[in-house]
C-alpha cells in the first residue's frame, strides 16, 4: 500500500466516495504522463463497508465493487467493521450438475439473474458448464446465524470470545437443503434465488441462531428475523422480482416432478463448524473435524 501511494499519491480513506483520485500536492508536472489509476479495491480501508448486500432473511451476498448495482444496507462510518455469523456451506460436487441444470432452465426464462458474487447474467455464465458447475456452484456458500451489522473495534475481541464460549460445544449433524425458494431484501431493492433447510438441520441452526441472537443483545446490536428460514442464496436479480420469479420456478418443478427427476433432497452436507467475520479477518467460532 506505501509503494501504492508512492505512486499514485495518497488518497482519501472515505470509502464513500465512488471514485479516488490522486492528492492535488502530488499532482504530476506538464509533460509528464501520469499512471492510470490504482483498483479501487486496493484503496478501500481494510474495515470498509463498501461490499454489503443484505437480503430479508439476514444472509448477507457480496457484489463487486465499482458496479453500479451495489447497494450499501448502512452508512460508511470510519471505524466500523462489518459483523457477519454464519455456517460455511460447500455443495458436494455430486450436487452441482443437478442444481446447474435447473439454473439453467431458471436462467433462460428469467434473464435478469446473476450470479451471487458476480455482476454477471446468470444465463451467460450458464453457457459454459465447467465453470458453471466449479467455479460459481465450487464456491463456499454461507448460512447466516445473525444479522450483518457494523460494530466498533473496542467490541470484536468481546463479541469473538462470547461467541467461542457459547458455541464451542456444537456437534456434527446433517444439513439438508430440499426446497428452491425466493426471498426479497428489506427494501424490495434485490430478490435471491436460494435453497431452504426445512427439515435436517434446522433445530440445530435454531438454536445457534439463539446463542447468537442473546450475544447481540449483551451488545445492543439488532437481533435476528423472528422464525428465521436457514438458507444459501445462488443468484440475485435488481428490484423485487420474487412473484415472476416463483411462477418460473413452480413450474420447472413441476415438470422435473413429472420426469421423476427432481429428488425430495436438493442436496445435503455436513455441518463442520462456525465462522465470523469482521471486516476482512476470518475467526473460527467453532470447526467439527471429519471423524467427530
Amino acid at each position: 500500500m506505501d509503494a501504492l501511494k508512492a505512486c499514485y499519491g495518497d488518497t482519501s480513506s472515505d470509502s464513500d466516495s465512488e471514485s479516488a483520485s490522486p492528492n492535488p500536492a502530488s499532482a504530476p508536472s506538464e509533460g509528464f504522463t501520469p499512471l492510470p489509476p490504482p483498483p479501487l479495491s486496493l484503496l478501500n480501508p481494510p474495515n470498509s463497508l463498501e461490499y454489503y448486500c443484505f437480503n430479508g432473511e439476514g444472509s448477507q451476498d457480496f457484489l463487486q465493487t465499482g458496479q453500479t448495482s451495489r447497494i450499501r444496507s448502512f452508512p460508511h462510518v470510519d471505524g466500523n467493521y462489518a459483523l457477519q455469523v454464519y455456517i460455511p456451506i460447500s455443495i458436494p460436487s455430486p450436487s452441482r450438475k443437478e442444481i446447474a441444470a435447473f439454473l439453467k432452465k431458471i436462467s433462460s426464462r428469467e434473464p435478469s439473474l446473476h450470479a451471487i458474487d458476480v455482476d454477471v447474467a446468470l444465463n451467460i455464465l450458464c453457457k459454459n458448464d465447467e465453470k458453471l458447475e466449479h467455479a460459481i456452484l465450487g464456491r463456499e456458500f454461507h448460512i447466516s446465524l445473525g444479522r450483518t451489522v457494523p460494530i466498533r473495534v473496542h467490541q470484536i475481541d468481546s463479541i469473538v470470545s462470547m461467541l467461542r464460549q457459547k458455541l464451542q460445544t456444537q456437534k456434527c449433524y446433517w444439513v439438508d437443503f430440499n426446497k428452491w425458494e425466493v426471498f426479497v431484501n428489506d427494501d424490495h431493492t434485490r430478490t435471491f434465488l436460494s435453497l431452504e433447510v426445512i427439515q435436517g438441520g434446522v433445530r440445530e441452526i435454531t438454536k445457534q441462531i439463539e446463542a447468537v441472537n442473546a450475544i447481540y443483545k449483551l451488545h445492543n446490536l439488532p437481533e435476528f428475523y423472528k422464525d428465521p428460514r436457514p438458507h444459501i442464496s445462488l443468484a440475485w436479480a435488481l428490484d423485487d422480482i420474487s412473484h415472476s420469479l416463483k411462477k418460473v420456478i413452480g413450474e420447472e418443478m413441476n415438470r422435473c416432478a413429472v420426469e421423476k427427476s427432481l429428488k425430495r433432497c436438493i442436496f445435503t452436507c455436513k455441518f463442520k463448524g462456525i465462522e465470523c467475520k469482521i471486516g476482512n479477518k476470518t475467526y473460527t467460532i467453532c470447526k467439527i473435524s471429519d471423524g467427530h
